[in-house]
């Protein structure tokens, strides 16, 4: 397979020779694949090769167990409990990450025994991932967040997982509204940048995944937008109407920053972004996530959308409401 994708305002050229890998990057890309390479003067490269050897590390020097350095060059073995190594080289601007598959007997038997949580462990550590730590590296931080364009708003939504955000999502999709994604997307604290992944939620049709859901590509996705005011999701009584008050800065930012480092979709990253910036020096430390969320909540109107009746007022409405602009005003 040899393609191109743009995720978390990355470009990202990939190449593999596994057809079982290209299978699950493919569904991952919920078809916003494309036939030629993206250039933004900084891409990102992604091979996935056939050979059976580990990466050659004489030489090298040790950063902790399982990963070593050689000038700008990492290697990072079983990357995620995934079975893949990883040489990465930061090099003129382009990362270029090279997987191996390499497993112990321990990772084939996680490959059959759990299925579709194995499928989405691999989709992120081979293309996810790399996505997100290298947006890291221009001062983008990750947040469990979508945003929602219509024609009088863009919204950023966060919301803990369960409580309805992909359900809400779909339902400004099929009001002719676009979003930047499902669960993630990267923010500079001014604009937000949606990660590329199928939409997970119940009936959907596709892939069966955890609790659940099934998935299914994201027609009306866009690439990235900048808010104009951020709303946290919660639950609320099913049998009402759903309604908006106002919320304050901090406790917005509070709601961004705990729903991201609470998202089981990044459970696994902070780990591979600390590897990755101990070995090459590149990139932050520890990701501004707090930085991001203040400065977003700090400079736009916040509020807080208790959720009702599935189906019922969708969220561009209630933004548009002759009251709420009069609150913003």
């Amino acid at each position: 397979m040899r393609t191109a994708l743009e995720s978390a305002g990355v470009s990202i050229r990939i190449e593999s020779d596994l057809d079982w890998v290209d299978e699950l990057l493919t569904e991952g890309a919920a078809g916003q694949l494309e036939p030629s390479a993206l250039q933004d003067g900084r891409p990102l490269l992604l091979r996935i090769e056939a050979e059976g050897r580990p990466f050659s590390r004489r030489g090298w020097e040790i950063v902790t167990r399982g990963v070593w350095r050689h000038g700008c060059e990492t290697i990072f073995e079983n990357v995620c409990a995934t079975g893949f190594d990883l040489h990465l080289e930061v090099s003129g601007g382009t990362a270029a990450f090279t997987y191996r598959w390499l497993p112990a007997a321990r990772a084939r038997v996680m490959r059959v025994a759990l299925g579709s949580r194995f499928h989405l462990l691999v989709r992120a550590a081979l293309m996810q991932y790399p996505a997100l730590w290298w947006a890291g590296t221009s001062d983008r931080a990750p947040l469990h967040a979508s945003g929602i364009e219509s024609r009088t708003c863009a919204a950023l939504v966060t919301a803990a997982g369960g409580v309805g955000r992909s359900t809400l999502l779909l339902d400004e999709l099929s009001r002719g509204n676009r979003v930047t994604g499902d669960n993630l997307g990267v923010s500079d604290g001014r604009r937000l940048w949606g990660l590329v992944e199928p939409v997970r939620v119940a009936r959907a049709g596709g892939r069966r995944m955890p609790h659940g859901r099934s998935e299914m590509p994201m027609a009306g996705r866009v690439p990235e937008l900048e808010p104009s005011c951020v709303v946290t999701l919660e639950r609320g009584d099913h049998g009402g109407h759903p309604y908006l008050v106002p919320s304050s800065p901090e406790a917005a930012a509070r709601a961004l920053v705990t729903s991201t480092y609470m998202a089981g979709e990044l459970r696994r990253y902070w780990a591979f972004a600390a590897t990755l910036a101990a070995s090459t020096g590149i990139g932050p430390a520890q990701s501004p996530v707090e930085a991001a969320a203040s400065t977003l909540t700090a400079n736009l109107p916040c509020w807080s959308l208790r959720l009702g009746r599935p189906g019922d007022r969708p969220l561009s409405d209630l933004l548009s409401e002759e009251e709420v602009n009069a609150c913003i005003s």
